[in-house]
């Protein structure tokens, strides 16, 4: 498959992109070098191997206790709201 310039055109078009002139050219090539690169990777023989889902398949990652170290403060978490009533945040209302 090959792209052309009015091809180009309709996919800048299509994506709401503003594509001067002089680049329509260098683009054309560009998008021609990808496909031909994706081309070459389909050339691959991949028979018999296994898809991934991670690149460190197997690996186990240390995992810590959930626990809470540090809480039941309140005071300490409202010192720095601006406004609190009744120990919650007074927010302002963002939704009508």
């Amino acid at each position: 498959m090959s792209i052309d310039d009015n091809t180009v055109r309709k996919m800048a078009r299509l994506a709401r992109l503003a594509l001067p002139e002089a680049r329509v050219a260098p683009m054309a090539a560009e998008l021609n070098g990808i496909l031909a690169w994706i081309d070459q990777l389909n050339e691959v023989d991949i028979d018999g191997v296994e898809p991934m889902t991670s690149a460190v398949e197997g690996a186990k990652l240390p995992m810590r206790e959930d626990k809470v170290t540090d809480g039941d403060a309140p005071e300490r978490v409202l010192a720095n709201a601006p406004k609190t009533e009744d120990g919650f945040f007074v927010v302002p209302k963002v939704v009508e």
